[in-house]
């Protein structure tokens, strides 16, 4: 993993978990994703940042990549989404598991002609679909095929190759590309579908004889030949490949338009009905066999036809060693030219005729008049196929075809079984035999990963991309969380095969234990928390109420006393903050009744403002 990648870890959009790196490209980066929303692994490929400054290629990415993901076929890489999130624009597509075309011509070298029609007819398909719905690939070449375990075959970045081709030259790092363009491409002339079928051809000429049809020290050179250059015919490199598989390959690679497919469609149907009858001939005067040319394009011909031979000039007689012949010796030299043509081709006559009769001899009255010499079968199970191809007794006769699977039990690169069998007799003869070798590819193996204190249900996902079984136990555990696996049998690093499982524990939480709730009501504070820790319960939020109990004391519990609770459980309580306090009542003041003096009279009115005299008790005033 790049722990040094600034998306590992990112999470786009709030969906996908970028986890690792997988691949980078000409204008992206891919890297593996868990999509949280579906549960499942994808391929993300981000485009780099030199591009995505680029606001008017930043709108051409995303809708060349709507566009593709209307595409739905089982050989083309499903695009899932395209979006863009903090400055990130990107693209989800399936994660596919398998090898491209190219690692696998690589580690193959030369294809079968069988296996190499398996993929064409698929990618053919491909293109049927993609050309149907107005989408061009632009950049077929085996990087961008993937074969999948089964032997299926997934064409990916459909549509993509015109964003990058605006954005390239040919330089050293599109060399890998250039190989593969069409002649169109290679002029800067617009092009339609017959470029894809082009690049086919080509993948077709490398598949059926192990090398590309023009190399170059750059990428420049490498498509002027593209251009004006003419390849060897793949029997010239491999005679074992069949007529017709060479024509439609040569066919499908013309750098004439007009004499290429022109759809898709006609590739696939040649391919189908050679598969039906590879005897089938498909000559039509496109490719001159006696002569191992193919036909150049009409522009060319017509520049070599402007160009007159030295031979051709005109009103100049022939010269002899003496200067120019007289009409007399002319005559002579032009008669015995013809005596000599003529007994030379009688000669040659009587060397056919010859040769005929040999030939037939051989092939056929030698075989009615002789026993055909027989050879039994060598026993090549367990022998190292680098072995047999490298002894001339095996590859003198037998003409060895070889295919891979995997095995727990035979060696890699050990022939794992053969057909025909052992000791089987076949006839001996220049035309060498065929014999299919399955040989091993060794045991996949694969490295556990640590899976302990990470969610069950993400630790099974991983054992299933891996292949690998599984097998759970669930335990209570104190320490782990609900849902997580606590751990895991065998340890992680621990290098196992294909189909061994594992064995995991998963914890489903802590033990549930209860308690009887106690009575509180009545207690003192300090008397119900001592009655709530011995029943393994918890004091939760204390409040003091106004109450007719003493200060202190409990006067509600939030569960009943007698109560199965649950321990840990926290309990409310409320506790009195004693009687409240009352203010004495307001009394009302009372008039007290006022004692008149007895034989006193009232005051008299006031009167001028004067007080009146006072009388004594004999009525004088004094």
């Amino acid at each position: 993993m790049e722990t040094n990648d600034k998306y590992i870890g990112k999470m786009l959009d709030n969906r996908y978990e970028i986890l690792e790196r997988i691949g980078v490209g000409g204008m992206a980066v891919v890297y593996k994703a868990l999509c949280h929303r579906l549960n499942r692994y994808v391929a993300v490929k981000i485009l780099k940042d030199d591009y995505a400054v680029d606001e008017d290629f930043r709108r051409r990415f995303h809708t060349e990549a709507q566009a593709v993901a209307m595409l739905s076929h089982p050989n083309i890489v499903t695009v899932y989404d395209v979006s863009r999130t903090q400055d990130i624009n990107y693209i989800v597509m399936e994660l596919i598991e398998g090898v491209t075309l190219k690692q696998y011509m690589q580690k193959r070298v030369q294809l079968s002609w069988k296996e190499a029609l398996h993929f064409s007819m698929q990618i053919s398909k491909a293109l049927i679909h993609a050309h149907s719905r107005g989408i061009i690939h632009r950049d077929i070449k085996p990087h961008n095929i993937m074969i999948l375990k089964d032997g299926s075959v997934k064409v990916a970045d459909f549509g993509i190759a015109r964003l990058s081709s605006t954005k390239n030259t040919l330089t050293q790092q599109t060399l890998g590309s250039v190989h593969y363009i069409s002649p169109e491409q290679a002029k800067g002339s617009s092009i339609d579908a017959r470029t894809d079928i082009y690049s086919l051809g080509v993948v077709m000429y490398e598949m059926l004889t192990g090398r590309l049809p023009f190399e170059g020290e750059n990428a420049v050179s490498v498509a002027i030949q593209h251009i004006s250059s003419i390849p060897l015919m793949p029997r010239e490199i491999n005679p074992d490949i069949p007529v017709g598989m060479e024509v439609i390959t040569m066919k499908a690679m013309n750098p004439d338009l007009e004499k290429r497919y022109q759809f898709a469609e006609q590739l696939y149907e040649d391919l189908e009905t050679f598969r039906k009858n590879p005897d089938v001939d498909f000559s039509d005067g496109d490719l001159d066999f006696q002569s191992g040319e193919r036909s150049l394009p009409e522009q060319t011909r017509q520049e070599q036809r402007q160009t007159p031979p030295e031979t051709a000039v005109r009103g100049v007689r022939p010269v002899s060693r003496r200067g120019e012949l007289t009409r007399e010796e002319y005559r002579e030299s032009s008669g015995r030219a013809r005596r000599v043509s003529i007994l030379s081709g009688m000669f040659l006559v009587i060397i056919f005729i010859l040769g005929i009769f040999l030939y037939l001899w051989h092939y056929w009255f030698d075989d009615m008049f002789s026993e055909p010499e027989t050879m039994a079968v060598p026993n090549f199970v367990g022998v190292k196929l680098d072995d047999i191809l490298a002894n001339p007794a095996y590859t003198d006769y037998f003409n060895v075809i070889p295919a891979y699977e995997s095995s727990e039990t035979v060696a890699e690169g050990c022939v794992i079984s053969q057909n025909p069998a052992a000791n089987r007799n076949v006839i001996k003869s220049e035309k060498k035999a065929d014999i299919k070798l399955t040989v091993s590819s060794g045991t996949t193996v694969i490295v556990l990963p640590e899976l302990t204190n990470t969610d069950y249900r993400d630790a099974i996902i991983k054992l299933n991309n891996s292949n690998l079984k599984h097998e759970e136990s669930f335990v209570k555990s104190e320490d782990v969380v609900e849902g997580y696996v606590i751990s895991m049998i065998p340890a992680a690093g621990t290098e196992l095969k294909a189909g061994d499982t594992v064995y995991l524990e998963i914890s489903t939480g802590p033990e549930i234990k209860y308690a009887t709730m106690p009575q509180l009501v009545g207690d003192p504070i300090r008397t119900a928390q001592a009655k709530l820790e011995g029943s393994n319960l918890v004091v939760g939020n204390v409040t003091e109420q106004p109450d007719d109990a003493p200060a202190g004391t409990v006067t509600w519990q939030s569960m009943t006393a007698g109560a199965s609770v649950q321990e840990k459980t926290k309990i409310n309580l409320i506790i009195s903050s004693g009687p409240a306090e009352t203010e004495p009542p307001v009394e009302e003041p009372v008039e007290e009744p006022v004692e008149e003096p007895v034989g006193e009279e009232p005051p008299a009115e006031e009167s001028g403002g004067e007080e009146p005299p006072v009388g004594n008790e004999d009525g004088s005033v004094g």
